[in-house]
């Protein structure tokens, strides 16, 4: 009985870490494209991304396997990704100034998801006539509504995403922002490591390094929603 209520809890948990996870991954993708297609790219309206139906975006490894693993590992953050959005610099009116909006439009998209699940945790908190830090604390304990629990969830993956895609680590969105900032033989050196940027966040992942490096910012930014 007690592995049957583990089970029954561990589906409910993954119902609502769903919704909050391919919201942010997906919204985090259409601004990408939305943001370049303003700026004279529309490659990816041609090949059918900038859209909210999840089906096109979702990626196996990162809006699956990643968030699905950390899960049941018992992660005290999850964190995941969707396919990215195809955006062809070279048609943008100014490539290097207007890649770096595009590449903020990600985790600009994700600190205002985090805003509006904020705003919801701080109404439901004053609901139920307690602070959102105490709101916070009963859904570590086990004890909050679906939808407390929900607004949680959708602040912290956004604010993670939000912090983590800003590492300046090409092809992250951070390592875009620095190289569209940086004097061009500095970019050029960042931008060649865009091969090994994917190798540089799993070596940091495992050896934990990056949950120190992203601690910090991700607990004030936290905090301050809070």
């Amino acid at each position: 009985m007690g592995s049957l209520e583990d089970l029954s809890a561990l589906a409910v948990k993954v119902a609502l870490w769903a919704i909050p996870v391919l919201t942010a991954v997906i919204l985090h993708e259409v601004a990408h494209g939305y943001v370049a297609l303003r700026c004279g790219d529309d490659t990816a309206l041609r090949m059918g991304r900038l859209t909210l139906n999840p089906l096109p975006h979702i990626d196996p490894v990162g809006t699956l396997l990643i968030p699905g693993f950390l899960l049941f590992a018992g992660a005290p953050w999850i964190f995941g990704y969707a396919r990215p959005v195809p955006v062809d610099f070279s048609r943008l009116r100014d490539p290097r100034r207007q890649m770096v909006w595009v590449a903020l439009a990600g985790p600009g998209m994700n600190l205002v998801l985090a805003g509006v699940c904020a705003f919801l945790l701080h109404r439901l908190a004053a609901g139920f006539e307690v602070t959102p830090i105490q709101a916070v604390a009963a859904v570590s304990s086990g004890y909050s509504a679906p939808l407390v629990q929900m607004a949680w969830y959708g602040m912290l993956i956004n604010v993670v995403l939000a912090v983590f895609n800003m590492l300046p680590i090409p092809p992250l969105d951070g390592g875009r922002v620095m190289v569209g900032l940086l004097p061009i033989p500095y970019a050029r050196r960042l931008a060649q490591l865009e091969p090994f940027g994917f190798m540089i966040v799993v070596f940091l992942l495992m050896t934990d390094s990056l949950r120190a490096i992203l601690g910090t910012p991700v607990r004030l930014v936290l905090g301050a929603l809070l």
